[in-house]
């Protein structure tokens, strides 16, 4: 039974509501994978509480009194480095706490939320987060990109896919690049009422235009669009000529919705000008196969390398089934991108 119990994540959960500390560690003990170790009611209690019980993972709620979890990240994370799950109410402050280094977030019960839901996607955080890099917040500025302007001529669509540590990994990518970057659909796995406030997040601190994508959306030069949470985004040929994007309901695709897979498929079937695929930080293998289809059809095809990655499972699975062409650091992709955008067009 010890050595059992030596497997299981050892979890520390911070919240100052006992209600929710309830819900949390009864959901998260009946999971024979996950063992609580104990609670915090703040961040002071939480601090101590880490040295003495040393868990895997922290879940954190982002709104505490007195020092809240925003504060408490950029105190705590660079003396521990550990794996922080947030526990957030649809507020935009979960994205600052993700750039201060927590490794993923889950939205809190609520009328559009079950218990039951929450209680699963927390321990399946819990789980991802377990395997995740603690990684540093960037610290140097990006580069401004210059415009691509006449060298790149005709339609080309990008496509990106990233789920656990992709928030502030395609942050990296997006504010590197151009504001005539040719037309981007973006898949990141979010929580339900997130990718709205994510993509203006984006369009705040990126060059291009960003915006959460809506059916029917025309896909054009200049504009990112940020598939919807619990929607499967993809790409159609509009019956006029160009590109849209389709946002509907639908069964999940590789594990999620929406699916880097269904993006991905749906550039491979549809899109027949150039195309451009990058897959980013993640668990599990969403993407990889629609990246290997891309590729087949002649796209070029990129892939998060492994240091730069929280988790390097998606660009993983993709690069050793032969879809990824090029791997590079989130910091480096921006550049491999336009290189291939401002040389000759890809021969199909």
């Amino acid at each position: 039974m010890a050595g059992y119990m030596r497997n299981k994540i050892r979890v520390l959960v911070v919240d100052d509501s006992m209600l929710a500390r309830k819900v949390i560690i009864d959901g998260l003990s009946a999971r024979r994978n996950i063992e609580v170790v104990g609670y915090a009611i703040n961040a002071i209690d939480a601090k101590n509480k880490v040295k003495q019980l040393k868990p895997d993972v922290m879940t954190l709620d982002v709104q505490m009194p007195g020092m809240t979890g925003l504060d408490f990240l950029k105190s705590f994370l660079p003396e521990y480095p550990l794996p922080v799950v947030l526990v957030s109410a649809l507020n935009l402050g979960v994205f600052d706490a993700l750039h201060a280094g927590a490794v993923d977030f889950v939205r809190k019960p609520d009328s559009d939320v079950s218990t039951e839901t929450f209680v699963a996607m927390l321990a399946e955080k819990v789980v991802e987060a377990s395997k995740a890099k603690v990684q540093a917040p960037a610290a140097a500025p990006a580069r401004a990109a210059s415009a691509l302007g006449s060298s790149v001529s005709g339609r080309i669509i990008i496509g990106l896919g990233a789920s656990t540590g992709g928030t502030e990994a395609t942050l990296e990518v997006m504010k590197r690049l151009p504001e005539d970057i040719p037309g981007m659909v973006i898949v990141q796995h979010m929580p339900t009422g997130f990718t709205k406030m994510y993509a203006e997040r984006l369009n705040k601190l990126c060059r291009m235009e960003v915006r959460e994508a809506k059916d029917g959306d025309e896909i054009k030069r200049g504009l990112a669009l940020v598939a919807p949470a619990d929607l499967q985004c993809r790409i159609l040929r509009s019956p006029m000529g160009g590109y849209r994007v389709s946002c509907q309901p639908g069964e999940k695709v590789s594990g999620h919705r929406p699916s880097v897979d269904a993006l991905f498929h749906s550039m491979a079937n549809n899109v027949r000008c150039q195309m451009y695929g990058i897959i980013m930080t993640g668990m599990g293998r969403d993407g990889a196969a629609g990246l290997l289809a891309m590729r087949k059809k002649g796209a070029y095809t990129i892939g998060q390398d492994e240091e730069s990655c929280v988790v390097y499972g998606m660009p993983r699975a993709a690069y050793d089934i032969g879809a990824v062409m090029v791997q590079a650091s989130c910091r480096e992709i921006p550049a491999a991108l336009l290189r291939q955008l401002r040389a000759r067009p890809i021969t199909r």
